[in-house]
């Protein structure tokens, strides 16, 4: 069995039906192995689109996203969307090829292997995966292949990159088959640490609260937790607020829901926090920037904090907690549903949530200027139903407009924050899962990846995009805005014609400059076909909350 034909099966092992990317000449052996398989390559219009996919494809699949690239440029043009993977704790494989072993040092066209002045690829990949190597020998990759798998399906899981050399890809290893079947062998079991004495104090902590919280971050879904942690909040009569990326762990209609916790949501969750909970329960969540306002010590101040997360790293992030507790949050969940009291009813102990929902759940910014993009995206979400699965840029506008019920159905553009992502990401979830799939940026992100729409053209992938047309870079315009007296500078741009780059491609079009426009554009909207919807909105209608930057 050849390296490239052992590659291919391991693809299989990890349940890969798709792969993304572009190939070269120092990766076609992979692609000749791959011609023989059932793994169906997608060929995307550039490598970070490539690496965006893989991870959509991961996160609506809760699989292994797979990237492919060739030597040189094909790999350091994957270094944003695999940099976006290892923030967001992503598992991608990148495998990529490489000049022969032969030719290092010597001036190769496109070498990356650091020798004689050639591109470094080992220091590009460092800071932007959780594994990373070069194959030098075919007795080395067995090795290697272990590593990867325990790195991608850990309960902390992180892109890997792997650079194979185009002698080495064709080398035969002679115990391939073995090697396969020790990796189906070697997967490793969900981290279960935990301690019962500790659960038991953050169940005694929960009941004898005057008015405890729960905050659920990205965590709480990727252990599966969001039931029980659902389930104990209703059992003991516990509000929950969410990260943007856990947005339906509590479906945000339930009473018990506070939203969002973060700068550029409502403020229900903040102000309730501060002025009433005496207990707060962090669950999954890294209390980055967005979530903590900047880090903004008066919002816990004075409470007791219990912190659940499987890195122990993360337990003191950002915030010392009171009760730290390592271990899968789904199991320790399951276990403080089983120490808490049987015959335990929650008190009546929060009669001010309707107050405070009254006073403070309301948008960040007035109606005008803003009613056209609300009454969109609502009727946009009732069309489409829970199935449908949201990849936003934006961020801001759904956040405050569209009322999230159910997990694993919204992906804010988080981690690096890269835009253009949602596209090539949508894509990558629509193979995935099949199921519907809705991506919302603006026109400036759309213009960094808009060529990705030949992609889902090419191999028929359905997608509705939502472009949020105002001329500009919103976010930086914002900024000037409020920071910055106005002094308005490279945010402002002329757009193409949007109608007729959707004719070009071959993809429906559809515009929607007034309300007048919705009914038509929400009945063009079809799981089956992929339609641009092109909304015109006015570049000087900020949203009134301020970075500080």
């Amino acid at each position: 069995m050849k390296v490239s034909e052992l590659l291919v099966r391991f693809l299989g092992i990890l349940g890969t039906s798709h792969v993304f990317g572009i190939p070269g000449a120092h990766i076609l052996p992979v692609y000749d192995s791959l011609y023989d398989s059932d793994i169906v390559p997608v060929l995307t219009k550039h490598e970070q689109g490539a690496a965006f996919m893989a991870g959509g494809y991961a996160k609506a699949g809760r699989r292994v996203g797979v990237c492919l690239a060739t030597a040189g440029p094909g790999a350091t043009n994957l270094v944003t969307g695999l940099a976006h993977a290892y923030v967001d704790r992503i598992p991608v494989l990148a495998i990529t090829g490489e000049t022969p072993t032969y030719s290092f040092g010597k001036g190769a066209l496109q070498e990356s292997s650091g020798e004689g002045h050639s591109i470094d690829q080992k220091s590009i990949f460092k800071g932007v995966t959780a594994f990373h190597r070069i194959v030098e020998r075919p007795d080395y990759v067995a090795q290697v292949l272990d590593k990867t798998l325990n790195v991608l399906i850990s309960p902390l899981p992180g892109p890997v990159l792997l650079s194979f050399p185009f002698n080495v890809l064709k080398e035969e290893i002679p115990e391939g088959p073995l090697v396969l079947e020790w990796l189906k062998g070697h997967t490793p079991d969900p981290v279960t640490l935990m301690n019962g004495s500790t659960v038991e104090e953050m169940g005694q902590l929960l009941m004898e609260a005057r008015c405890p919280v729960i905050v659920a971050g990205w965590g709480a879904v990727a252990s599966g937790a969001s039931g029980v942690v659902r389930n104990l909040a209703q059992k003991l009569g516990i509000p929950v607020a969410t990260s943007l990326k856990a947005r339906g762990v509590m479906p945000e209609s339930d009473p018990l829901s506070l939203g969002v916790l973060g700068v550029t949501s409502r403020e229900f969750a903040r102000r309730y926090i501060e002025d009433q909970a005496d207990v707060v329960c962090l669950v999954g969540v890294s209390f980055g920037e967005r979530t903590s306002y900047n880090w903004n010590s008066e919002l816990l101040r004075g409470k007791r904090i219990i912190r659940v997360d499987v890195s122990p790293a993360a337990l003191h992030k950002g915030v010392a907690p009171t009760l730290p507790v390592q271990g899968d949050a789904r199991r320790i969940f399951e276990k403080v549903m089983e120490v808490t009291h049987k015959g335990y009813s929650a008190p009546h102990r929060h009669p001010e949530l309707s107050n405070y929902r009254q006073q403070f759940d309301s948008p960040k910014f007035d109606d005008e200027g803003f009613t056209l993009v609300r009454e969109l995206l609502s009727g946009l979400t009732e069309k489409v139903g829970e199935e449908a699965l949201i990849f936003d840029d934006n961020i801001v506008y759904m956040q405050n407009f569209v009322p999230v019920n159910i997990p694993d159905r919204y992906f804010p553009n988080s981690g690096i924050s890269s835009l253009g992502q949602s596209i090539p990401a949508a894509i990558g979830a629509r193979i995935s899962s099949g199921r519907p799939t809705v991506a919302v940026l603006g026109d400036g992100g759309f213009q960094m990846c808009c060529m990705e729409l030949m992609t889902a053209v090419n191999h028929q992938i359905p997608l509705t995009v939502i472009l949020l047309n105002n001329a500009s870079l919103g976010l930086v315009r914002k900024n000037q805005h409020y920071n910055y007296r106005e002094r308005y500078i490279s945010c402002d741009f002329q757009n193409p014609d949007f109608e007729l780059l959707a004719r070009s491609f071959g993809i429906e079009y559809v515009r929607v400059a007034s309300a007048d426009h919705i009914p038509a554009a929400l009945r063009q909207i079809d799981s089956d076909n992929i339609l641009l919807v092109d909304v015109i909105l006015n570049p000087d209608a900020f949203p009134n909350y301020s970075s500080g930057r």
